[in-house]
């Protein structure tokens, strides 16, 4: 089954196996961190690398925004990208190096290096971006305290939405106007904006990406420790996320959310954080609260306790597409 691999592989395989210790990482691997964090001695390097695999439209701007979230969530502007593009054949480069260059410089981000390959073996392209960035100020995922409340901006499956739509749409029974607006929320994928706004005054933030805003915010609960405790009610769906995931029978909360962040910020500091994001243009809701973890870090969400990792609804989806 594609995904992420679990929290125990992680801490056997992965976590242990980190090389040489070196006092400059402040931030190293761990449950639910997407970046490290390095002391320049003055100010810390935020490096973050994620892949783009399954999608079929537009990997390059995923990828690019995908990376770029991640340094943006730990607190700084992303500036320099590595890319790393593994084709399927020749008729793909072009397309995806155009997504490449017009996502870097919509975000004012230089392609520094990287690498390209054709590998006879794939069926579908694979990017893979690694993104750094340099902030005064790290934010880890790790940072809520018990009675901070939790925000998110915009909406869930921002991204999982844009993605039924390219990936999908021509063979669900849903109106051609609801993909073309859904497939326009692909430009929102950016959580640049959100980040800058939210770093000065959150505890912690997470950008939800494969299992979608349920993974997020779990993933959110275990790298602090905590209890969140999140109204599922609460949390902004759009119509078009809602047409296009009961067409195909998914979760809006459990499929890919980039393009919004959840982020906790000290009670006192909740409205101001609001105001601020409403100054900025962007929408955004008051879901949840932390509490301290009983035996374990838990999402609560509404009525459903949640522990362990969440599996996204779309990859079964692309399994089938495969097969067919």
């Amino acid at each position: 089954m594609p995904g992420k691999v679990s929290p125990d592989d992680l801490l056997s395989h992965v976590f242990a196996r980190t090389g040489a210790a070196d006092e400059a990482v402040l931030q190293g691997p761990a449950i639910g961190e997407d970046a490290a964090a390095i002391d320049l001695s003055g100010e810390t390097l935020v490096v973050s690398s994620d892949p783009i695999s399954l999608a079929a439209s537009r990997i390059g701007t995923l990828g690019v925004n995908v990376a770029c979230n991640d340094v943006a969530v730990s607190g700084a502007d992303p500036r320099w990208l590595t890319a790393v593009v593994m084709l399927p054949d020749e008729g793909v480069l072009e397309g995806i190096t155009d997504d490449l260059d017009a996502a870097a410089r919509d975000l004012g981000v230089a392609i520094v290096g990287g690498h390209s390959e054709y590998v006879d073996a794939l069926e579908r392209p694979i990017v893979s971006l690694t993104a750094m960035g340099t902030t005064e100020q790290f934010v880890s995922t790790g940072g809520a305290e018990p009675g901070d409340s939790v925000l998110i901006t915009k909406a869930a499956a921002v991204e999982g939405t844009a993605i039924l739509a390219a990936d999908f749409g021509d063979d669900l029974e849903v109106p051609r106007e609801v993909c073309e607006r859904a497939e326009t929320f692909l430009e929102e994928i950016s959580v640049v904006p959100d980040a800058r706004v939210l770093r000065e005054f959150a505890t912690a933030m997470h950008d939800p990406t494969e299992g979608g805003v349920a993974a997020g915010l779990h993933e959110l609960a275990r790298a602090s420790g905590v209890r969140l405790e999140v109204d599922p009610d609460a949390i902004p769906i759009r119509e078009e996320t809602r047409l296009l995931c009961d067409a195909v029978g998914v979760d809006p909360l459990r499929i890919f959310g980039s393009g919004s962040v959840v982020a906790t910020v000290p009670a006192e500091d909740v409205d101001d954080a609001l105001e601020a994001l409403a100054d900025a243009g962007l929408e955004a809701a008051e879901i949840g609260t932390v509490r301290e973890a009983e035996d374990e870090p838990e999402l609560r969400l509404g009525e459903e306790s949640i522990v362990d990792p969440i599996e996204d609804d779309l990859y079964p989806l692309w399994a089938e597409a495969d097969a067919d």
